[in-house]
């Protein structure tokens, strides 16, 4: 009935569909399997994509040949460029999107790629031979032949939904969890946990007074994701930001005896950076209000995503709650908030390529290690795909590291440091974030893409080439003309910034503090006769590179040093213990997670510069 694939991807969610994207993409034959097809690349949570640290991971995917930026841009509904008042390192894209259309439009990519093959069924087991494994058992007993398995299951393993005193076994709202693989990866060796996580209530957008609200638009000239030909969003729609008060909090306070949270009754570890609203009022007890956007599903439809307002109390508390909202007198509830409970297994149990050390051919993406987040979930699949494909070719994977990409941070923090709660990215994680800034993912990581064999990026190089040799225009012409006092300094003066006294090169002007270039342009009609050339991505990025050229000359030497301890490869298979001068703990923790490299030995949780000294004397 089946054919033998190379790459077979359990589940069909963000990291699900990237990963068989990334496969097929290497010229794997994929088998994609979903327990229904009616919710592929399904936003389980909030309709929305990208936002601090995770708009550049969309970036990322997208310049690696990933379809999210592309689906995204063909969907959202609103784009805004978050943090725009601060430097261009923490410049973050997020998007509305229409739920209905991303998930539609995800398929329907899916399907125009002929090496990807789709089965609806739950799967029940792996096929493991000589600690390999070869294939899948479906719940129906059928048996499919990979020679590689991609773990996806999201947040569909032995799933638990809580509200209020309530729960039931579930993988979402209205979908069975999936049951077996956990007890058989557990029996097999692996190490096993519970996570929890947790959606608000949704609401029918006819019965709320946005009149009571704040209106929050999109952006005056809104970007996209994609560096390819996506089109240009059309008729924004705005959201709206309202607040709790103190009788929304003191009414929710009357559910806590019945919260599964507070009580006991949900063991796994919730979100930190996204918890409950109960758990909000009870952590930040001083907080007279929170703040709550009141975010559209779509365009075609009524439904309203209340963000800020997830819960797992009884439904009538969460009701009432809402009540009290101001522009929700009135509001009418199309379903609860609801805490999902599930398994994960802790990521340091895997290899940087994202295989698992105990199952060669076995590759865990996504909630299944412990993250959170569409696009962390997304990066993950991707990279868990491509090394599949890779393995199966008989190829070395394809690592990035924490200089190269956040997710190569990710990756990084996940199998050296693990994790014990939901992880989500953040800029702050990156020690080279001038570097990874969301404008030059392509440039970055595109030649990369290239250079494994991804299909279709031609179109995508040759941008790379041509967005480099303007951006080098650019650079050279402010390094070679001068800007004049005359036609500058009455700007200089208006912005706070020192007249010139003579003349001096553009790139030594643009340096100083809110100084832009669009600006000198309208002062100087040369440079604006000479900018009307290019578009505004490119200038831009020439304008970043020119204002932190200092920075990011020392990010560079950064990452020299650090490249030097990553070129020292260590043995997969050395036994620590033989080196009876590492500490105790040093020997335990290399064993476990097998570094292979001296710079990745030194990021892992125990591991002293003293050990890192001691592993290089026994290098030499």
């Amino acid at each position: 009935m089946f054919p033998e694939y190379d790459v077979i991807v359990v589940g069909a969610g963000h990291a699900g569909c990237e990963a068989a994207v990334g496969a097929a993409n290497l010229g794997s034959k994929v088998l994609l399997v979903t327990m229904n097809m009616q919710t592929i690349a399904q936003m389980s949570c909030n309709p929305a994509m990208g936002g601090v640290a995770k708009g550049q991971i969309v970036r990322e995917v997208d310049a690696l040949g990933g379809y999210s930026g592309i689906v995204t841009d063909h969907t959202m509904i609103q784009f805004r460029m978050l943090n725009l008042s601060k430097g261009p390192a923490m410049w973050s894209p997020r998007a509305q999107s229409d739920r209905m259309e991303f998930a539609g439009k995800w398929r329907q990519m899916l399907e125009q790629n002929p090496l990807i093959d789709f089965w609806q069924e739950m799967v029940s087991g792996l096929i493991v031979k000589d600690k390999r494994v070869v294939g899948i058992r479906t719940g129906m007993g059928i048996e499919v032949r990979g020679k590689s398995v991609v773990l996806t299951n999201g947040t569909f393993l032995n799933g638990i939904i809580h509200i209020g005193e309530k729960q039931f076994g579930g993988g979402r709202a209205g979908e069975s969890a999936a049951k077996g693989i956990t007890e058989q990866l557990v029996e097999l060796g692996f190490e096993a946990g519970r996570m929890k996580t947790g959606t608000p209530p949704r609401l029918d957008g006819r019965s709320l007074n946005y009149n009571n609200m704040e209106e929050q638009p999109g952006d005056e000239n809104p970007g996209k994701f994609s560096y390819s030909d996506t089109p240009a969003i059309k008729n924004q729609i705005p959201c709206h930001i309202t607040y709790t008060n103190d009788k929304v909090h003191e009414v929710l306070k009357t559910g806590f005896a019945q919260s599964p949270m507070f009580q006991g009754r949900i063991q796994g570890r919730g979100p930190r950076y996204c918890p409950s609203i109960e758990d909000k009022i009870e952590r930040f007890a001083d907080k007279e209000r929170h703040q709550l956007f009141v975010e559209p599903e779509g365009r075609n439809t009524i439904e309203i995503y209340v963000n800020g307002f997830s819960s797992s109390l009884p439904e009538d508390v969460q009701y009432k709650a809402l009540k009290m909202i101001p522009g929700f007198e009135d509001v009418k509830m199309f379903r609860p908030g609801y805490a999902i409970e599930y398994d994960y297994f802790p990521p340091t149990q895997l290899k940087m390529s994202l295989e698992t050390h105990l199952i060669a051919g076995l590759y865990f993406a996504g909630q299944i290690n412990g993250t959170t987040g569409y696009e962390e979930a997304a990066c993950q699949g991707m990279m868990a795909g491509i090394n599949a494909a890779l393995a199966v070719q008989e190829r070395d994977p394809f690592i990035l590291g924490r200089s190269e990409a956040y997710i190569g941070v990710l990756i990084d923090d996940l199998i050296n440091k693990g994790t014990n709660e939901p992880y989500r990215m953040f800029t702050s994680r990156a020690e080279f974030r001038i570097l990874l800034r969301q404008d030059n993912a392509d440039l970055r990581l595109t030649p990369l893409a290239e250079g494994l064999g991804m299909k279709g990026l031609e179109k995508r190089m040759a941008r790379v080439h041509e967005k480099n040799e303007k951006v080098k225009e650019i650079l050279t012409y402010f390094k070679e003309q001068s800007a004049d006092p005359a036609e500058l300094n009455v700007h200089l003066e208006s912005i706070g910034s020192s007249p010139m006294k003579q003349k001096v090169k553009m790139d030594q002007v643009i340096t100083r503090p809110n100084v832009q270039i669009r600006d000198m342009a309208t002062h100087m009609p040369a440079l604006n006769n000479f900018l009307s050339n290019y578009d505004e991505e490119i200038v831009q990025l020439a304008e970043t590179n020119m204002k932190y050229e200092s920075y990011i000359i020392k990010e560079m030497e950064m990452v020299n040093r650090v490249t030097r301890l990553e070129e020292m490869k260590l043995q997969p298979d050395f036994d620590y213990n033989t080196i009876t001068s590492l500490s105790l703990e040093a020997r335990e923790k290399l064993n476990k997670h097998k570094p292979a490299s001296l710079g990745q030995a030194g990021r892992i949780s125990g591991i002293n510069p003293a050990d890192i000294s001691v592993l290089l004397v026994h290098l030499k």
